[in-house]
C-alpha cells in the first residue's frame, strides 16, 4: 500500500495519490532540464570559442540568377566585375577562365583593390590552360588555401563597404566547362551589406589560414 507521505508533501495538498505522482514526475522532469540548461550555460561560458551553427540575416536587396548552359553565368559575373569601385575579393575552387582572370585584371588595372584565394591542389600545377599566372603576372595578389581537402568556395565580394555592396556565390567554377558542358548556378546578391559582411569576414579567415603565392608551378 502506498505511503500517505506524499499527503504531507504542502505541493500535494487535495491531490489524489494518482495525480501527486503525476505532478512528482512533472517536478523531475523540470528539474532534469534546468540542469541540462545549466551545464549548457556553464560549457558555453567556459568556452568562449563555441561558434553558432549558423546565421539569420533579414532578407534584402535584390537577386539575380543564372544557370548554365542555358543562361550565361560567365557573362553575369564579367558584369559584376565591371561594376566593382572598390574593392573585390575572390575565393576559387577551380580557376581556368581566361575571360574572369581579364576581368580581374581590368578592375585591377581602374585602381580595384583585387585579391585571390584559390584552392590549392586544383591551381597549383598551372598549365597552358591555368588562369592564374596571368593575375600574378598583373601583380594580383593571389593566395592558396591549404588547410582543407576541398577549398570548394565560389565566390566574389565586391565593394562591401559600399551601399552598393554585391557578394556572388553558387555552384559555378571559373571554367570553360561550368559555363558550357556543366549544370550549374549562380547567385548575385546586392545591397544586403550584413550578408556581403559575413561572407567578408569568412574570407578574411580563410586568408589567415592561406599561403600567398608569386608564381606556378608552386610546392608546398
Amino acid at each position: 500500500m502506498r505511503s500517505d507521505s506524499w499527503a504531507k508533501h504542502p505541493g500535494n495538498a487535495g491531490l489524489s495519490p494518482d495525480e501527486s505522482t503525476e505532478v512528482d514526475s512533472s517536478r523531475s522532469g523540470a528539474l532534469r532540464r534546468w540542469r541540462l540548461s545549466l551545464a549548457v550555460l556553464m560549457i558555453t561560458a567556459a568556452c568562449p570559442s563555441v561558434t553558432m551553427a549558423s546565421q539569420i540575416l533579414p532578407a534584402t536587396g535584390t537577386v539575380e540568377i543564372a544557370f548554365s548552359p542555358a543562361d550565361d553565368p560567365e557573362a553575369l559575373l564579367l558584369r559584376v566585375i565591371g561594376e566593382a569601385r572598390e574593392s573585390i575579393r575572390v575565393q576559387a575552387y577551380v580557376f581556368t577562365s581566361r575571360a574572369i582572370a581579364g576581368g580581374l585584371i581590368a578592375a585591377h588595372g581602374r585602381g580595384v583593390k583585387v585579391e585571390v584565394l584559390a584552392d590549392a591542389e586544383m591551381n597549383r600545377r598551372g598549365g597552358r590552360n591555368a588562369a592564374i599566372p596571368a593575375l600574378l603576372e598583373a601583380k594580383i595578389p593571389v593566395a592558396f588555401e591549404t588547410r582543407y581537402a576541398a577549398a570548394h568556395n565560389k565566390v566574389l565580394i565586391v565593394d562591401p563597404a559600399s551601399p552598393q555592396c554585391t557578394v556572388v556565390t553558387g555552384s559555378y567554377n571559373f571554367t570553360w566547362s561550368a559555363r558550357n558542358r556543366n549544370a550549374e548556378n549562380v547567385l548575385v546578391l546586392r545591397e544586403n551589406c550584413a550578408l556581403v559582411q559575413a561572407y567578408l569576414e569568412n574570407w578574411l579567415r580563410h586568408r589567415t589560414d592561406a599561403v600567398s603565392i608569386t608564381a606556378l608551378p608552386w610546392k608546398p
